[in-house]
């Protein structure tokens, strides 16, 4: 099921790993290892080769920090690239979750616009284990996806994708908002 809300954003709800993107995000941990939840099945569906350029990324620099974004390869996905980002746990909101949140937006969107990218899906990020509160964390993906759009060529396309009807229905709420 896909709506369109505008030429540039679109809301799935399905599978973030069988998304025919440019590239998909993934709400990585900073071991950049792979985990659980999002992170756990785009490693297993992408293969062996996302892992093996984590790691080289993590001998390189030491990880991801918490707002900040890499890009690897997208291995047997659809997507050619997996932007990896590292969303904040939720701490109550007066640990600056909110700014390092909305940071995880800009610097994957900035990774696809360096690479012209042409299409990125986002997962709801910092909404599983991490303890976002999912109203909260679509309100800040909205903000910031529009924000970057309205003054950025690239993406062209960006998909919000989500599991759920609960999370289908928060953003068609931002999105008509």
């Amino acid at each position: 099921m896909a709506s369109l809300f505008s030429n540039r954003i679109q809301l799935v709800q399905g599978d973030i790993t069988r998304q025919s993107v440019s590239a998909i995000v993934n709400a990585a941990n900073s071991s950049l290892l792979g985990g659980g939840g999002v992170d756990g099945a785009i490693h297993r569906a992408g293969g062996p080769a996302i892992l093996e350029e984590c790691r080289a990324i993590r001998a390189r620099q030491g990880g991801c920090k918490t707002g900040e974004a890499v890009i690897t390869t997208g291995g047997r996905l659809p997507a050619a690239h997996v932007i990896h980002t590292v969303g904040p746990v939720w701490n109550g909101g007066r640990k600056g979750e909110p700014e390092l949140l909305a940071n995880c937006y800009r610097n994957s969107l900035r990774l696809a616009e360096e690479r012209q990218l042409e299409s990125v899906a986002f997962p709801g990020i910092s909404t599983g284990i991490y303890g976002y509160p999912k109203p909260e964390a679509a309100a800040v993906a909205v903000h910031e996806v529009r924000q970057w759009l309205a003054v950025h060529d690239w993406p062209q396309r960006v998909v919000f994708v989500v599991f759920d009807e609960e999370n289908r229905r928060l953003y068609e709420q931002e999105l008509a908002g």
